[in-house]
């Protein structure tokens, strides 16, 4: 309720950014009516795909001078997609 106040009464010279996965998002809007109505832009980003952690896995481990072996990223992948299937999944955080 503060925060709305805030905004309303600041609107021309107030920025207010708030971030976070979509259902932990839209759960935070459910408990403040009127909120998302306020923010003037929503960007939803997908998240990524089994093959595209696979490649972020590859780039982080390159850059830290680690060497993997080609055949470990399918097994890597299938770790992934297990993960995908779990509650609180955090995508990239999971591959560092």
């Amino acid at each position: 309720e503060i925060l709305l106040n805030v905004m309303e009464n600041n609107q021309d010279d107030l920025v207010v950014a708030v971030a976070g996965y979509k259902d932990r998002m839209d759960k935070f809007f459910s408990y403040i009516p009127g909120m998302m109505s306020r923010i003037g832009n929503h960007i939803d980003f997908p998240n990524y795909t089994a093959d595209e952690l696979v490649k972020i896995a590859g780039v982080m481990s390159r850059d830290l001078e680690y060497d993997i072996d080609e055949a470990a990223f399918a097994t890597f992948k299938n770790y992934i997609e297990a993960r995908m299937e779990l509650p609180f999944f955090s995508n990239a955080r999971t591959v560092r």
